[in-house]
């Protein structure tokens, strides 16, 4: 047989366990009071949870996101406790300024969430709990983005069940906040609370909310605003995959210009 009839049939070998293995995870309905989600494959890589209002909603309340993530074939773990979510904080005010020598509290210096990354956020928070993602323990950095991250969250959760949080304990965590030098961010001090996760009391996974600086030091992976890697302790702090909003794009501090522009335009 030839070079390119080996690749070709190798090539056709993979596609098959791929498929195999993408059928081994099957899409999944929930209902609840008022609503209904779905989680669904849209690709053979990438899956998406997504969320009906069945009645008139404020807007406040509404839920219009939907969560993006890939791999598809990850979707079993996704449910596991033991796992972690390592968050990027939600999509800031890039017009406002920003002060790096302002203190961890000092929200007069620091960049906020803007009014659309308020509500992108508490829009997830609806969709992790409907979908059945919400977390068991929840660690913030002392930022002020990320404390803003973690309240509106906190609020999409309320909004749909005001027992959301039963069970759920959250708390700042000083590990978060450092930034390391301004070559790097802390990855060291984020591995040292991921690896720390042995899956609790058994309520739920862990969710981190920290900065792009920590957890690309620690992954190698550039996340955007509000994105979340899924991390598996017990293979070492493994990356399995990703989620965010499908309306996330890249920002313009930690992408270049051109790959912002595409995304605008996209």
């Amino acid at each position: 047989m030839s070079p390119r009839r080996i690749a070709a049939a190798a090539a056709a070998v993979a596609l098959s366990v791929l498929a195999s293995v993408a059928a081994a995870q099957e899409a999944r309905e929930m209902k609840g009071d008022g609503w209904s989600a779905a989680i669904a494959p849209v690709s053979g890589f990438t899956g998406e949870m997504t969320m009906t209002m069945e009645s008139e909603t404020p807007q406040d309340m509404a839920v219009t996101e939907a969560i993006r993530f890939e791999p598809w074939q990850m979707l079993d773990e996704l449910f596991r406790n033991d796992i972690v979510f390592v968050m990027r904080a939600g999509p800031s005010d890039w017009d406002a300024p920003d002060d790096p020598e302002a203190g961890p509290m000092d929200c007069t210096g620091q960049r906020p969430l803007s009014n659309r990354g308020d509500d992108a956020m508490r829009q997830l928070g609806t969709l992790l709990v409907v979908n059945e993602l919400r977390p068991g323990r929840i660690l913030v950095s002392e930022r002020c983005a990320a404390q803003q991250t973690y309240a509106a969250l906190e609020r999409g959760m309320l909004n749909l069940d005001m027992n959301a949080l039963d069970g759920m304990t959250a708390d700042l965590d000083p590990r978060l906040t450092r930034l390391g030098t301004r070559n790097g961010g802390d990855g060291a001090s984020l591995r040292e609370v991921v690896m720390d996760w042995d899956g609790g009391e058994g309520e739920g996974p862990l969710l981190v909310i920290t900065h792009f600086d920590n957890v690309e030091a620690m992954t190698n992976f550039r996340i955007y605003e509000g994105e979340m890697l899924m991390v598996d302790p017990k293979r070492d702090g493994r990356v399995l995959g990703y989620l965010r909003l499908a309306s996330a794009t890249p920002d313009p501090l930690r992408y270049p210009a051109d790959v912002v522009e595409r995304s605008m335009a996209e």
